[in-house]
């Protein structure tokens, strides 16, 4: 098999330098290039193209949004953005994402080798994630990693569902799972939805400190109302509540009502918050009055939560290879048998409509 050929571009020498170390020391890695400033990029790229770029945001002479545009009209190519962990930061990250980034690797401040160095497995799966991403898909919607850890089940967040436990109620919930490509998947389904709607719950794999710009963005897109978020918020019509990054999200029952609870815990699935502990949560609390959406990503996080929604009644719906940037979650939620229907990313929305 030929080598993954990446390009780093940041105007970070420390950056440059080890970033391109870990890949270029990686099995079937290959770095052509590791350069300070979108312009030289572009040069480099004139006699061999990259088949992922690994790109800050911020750069002198050409910001990397910029960049990131262009390289999506004109040679769709997967791009990873390597970006520092700041509410700035994440507001900037998230227009890149939207512009058909892939995926974000986070990087602090202070100790930046030593960060990259400590998650250089992190780093290396993205990459390996992106190379493999449709990118027809993010071409068409232009405008968080394993980390390592023992891959935990649910388990360790809270028991599973009895079947068929929950009676069936006027109240209707949708949870939705997503991770590489899910940030344009999620905007054009919950952009799609009108005011009235079912009451939502969203796990994203993405990092602390991006899913609060993330929703507040989502926000001020959708006619629905979108929220990060917190410990006993209600779990209503017209609403969707985006689990923080880096904590998991229960779903919880009173009387005839729906609520969230925000908590703390060890990785399952390699990832905080997971697919699979929301899954399964709903399939306690919601059981029959619940559909399940899992959606573009790489790995199996919510193949088993979404499993047992459907043993506990609740319909369950895939999204289907064409239109996923990465078909792994879906696909491995299809083989495990949690899949009642596939569907297009475009018909996902109508789908959720039928709950009301």
């Amino acid at each position: 098999m030929n080598p993954i050929k990446v390009m780093v571009v940041d105007d970070s020498a420390v950056v440059r330098q080890v970033v391109a170390g870990l890949l270029g020391a990686t099995a079937g890695m290959q770095v052509i290039a590791a350069v300070a400033d979108p312009l030289l990029a572009i040069e480099r790229m004139k006699q061999q193209w990259p088949d992922v770029i690994v790109l800050d945001v911020e750069m002198p002479r050409m910001d990397g949004i910029t960049f990131l545009r262009k390289i999506m009209s004109e040679r769709p190519t997967p791009v990873v953005i390597c970006s520092t962990l700041t509410e700035k930061g994440a507001r900037t990250t998230l227009e890149a994402m939207a512009a058909g980034a892939v995926a974000i690797v986070t990087k602090p401040k202070l100790g930046l080798k030593q960060f990259l160095t400590d998650a250089s497995d992190d780093l290396v799966a993205t990459v390996k994630s992106a190379a493999r991403a449709n990118v027809r898909r993010l071409a068409l919607r232009a405008e968080a990693p394993p980390a390592p850890a023992p891959k935990n089940t649910a388990d360790v967040i809270l028991a599973a569902a009895s079947p068929r436990a929950m009676t069936q109620t006027t109240e209707r919930v949708v949870a939705i799972g997503t991770s590489t490509g899910g940030t344009q998947a999620l905007e054009e389904v919950l952009t799609a939805l009108p005011r009235v709607s079912p009451g939502i719950v969203i796990v994203q794999h993405m990092p602390e400190k991006f899913t609060a710009a993330f929703a507040a963005r989502l926000d001020g897109l959708c006619r629905i109302s979108v929220k990060e978020a917190e410990s006993n918020d209600r779990v209503v019509p017209g609403r969707a509540l985006i689990a923080p990054g880096g904590r998991h999200l229960v779903l919880k029952r009173s009387g005839a009502q729906y609520f969230v609870e925000v908590v703390d815990g060890p990785l399952v699935n390699r990832h905080r918050p997971s697919v699979d502990v929301m899954f399964r949560s709903v399939a306690k609390s919601a059981g029959v009055n619940a559909l399940g959406v899992i959606m573009t990503g790489m790995g199996d996080d919510g193949a088993a939560g979404l499993l047992e929604m459907r043993n506990a009644g609740a319909r369950t719906v895939a999204q289907d290879e064409e239109s996923c940037v990465v078909f792994g979650m879906p696909k491995e939620a299809i083989k495990r048998g949690g899949v009642e229907k596939t569907l297009p990313l475009g018909a996902v929305a109508q789908e959720i409509l039928k709950q009301l």
